[in-house]
């Protein structure tokens, strides 16, 4: 099994090459850059480097979103694009979970992925490893960040916050959880490609027409557009 895992859901692009249970190789960046000139070169550049050639893969993993809309849209149209054009099955997995896998594989207690949505809103969810495998306690959701941190107070265990926007939130969910929240160290901030490719190995296969990515809320567009017309 070749798989290409590709993550242009957020600031970070992200792309990996699994073969077999071997990670053949991962391209990262944390950039401000526009991911719709980048991304298929860097494909090209892995793939070249690893000695890949299209028609030998045989799956495509994307991260499905949450995230940046246009970064989640990137991500998922290339994705259907290469998967249809190859006709090799593509999966989507949460690109919070992504991040939660890269971060606390190794850590005793529940991990909490996080990016930031804006007005004091995060994208974010609950993960927990069981017997080496990522689960998820608390569904990928919108939420204030004081609420969250509010909520995530009924649970037992220390709970590990990672992220690429976490400066971004961490006075609130420290000053609400105090010594229960645990802060990822920079390092683990960004999601690792070959962790979407593990985690994407053995999830069933999206219908590929059907297949759209996960944004949880309507872009602000859209949801204006439809608050002006149902008026």
């Amino acid at each position: 099994m070749k798989i290409l895992a590709i993550d242009t859901s957020n600031y970070t692009m992200g792309i990996g090459i699994l073969i077999g249970d071997q990670v053949a190789g991962e391209y990262i960046t944390n950039l401000k850059k526009n991911h719709s000139v980048r991304v298929m070169p860097a494909i090209e550049a892995l793939m070249h480097e690893c000695e890949i050639k299209p028609s030998e893969l045989t799956k495509i993993v994307v991260a499905k979103g949450p995230g940046s809309y246009t970064g989640v849209r990137i991500g998922v149209t290339i994705a259907k694009t290469l998967a249809w054009s190859l006709g090799i099955p593509i999966t989507g997995v949460s690109s919070l979970e992504v991040v939660a896998a890269s971060s606390g594989r190794h850590f005793e207690g529940k991990v909490s992925p996080l990016f930031d949505a804006r007005r004091g809103q995060i994208y974010t969810g609950l993960y927990e490893y069981k017997e080496g495998s990522l689960h998820t306690v608390i569904k990928d959701q919108l939420i204030l960040s004081k609420d969250w941190a509010k909520q995530l107070e009924s649970q037992d265990d220390s709970i590990l916050f990672t992220g690429v926007d976490l400066h971004l939130h961490q006075d609130v969910i420290k000053k609400e959880l105090q010594d229960k929240a645990v802060f990822a160290s920079p390092t683990e901030y960004n999601p690792r490609p070959a962790e979407l490719a593990f985690l994407g190995k053995d999830k069933p296969a999206e219908e590929l027409h059907s297949f759209v990515p996960n944004y949880i809320r309507l872009a602000e567009a859209e949801a204006k557009w439809k608050e002006l017309n149902q008026s």
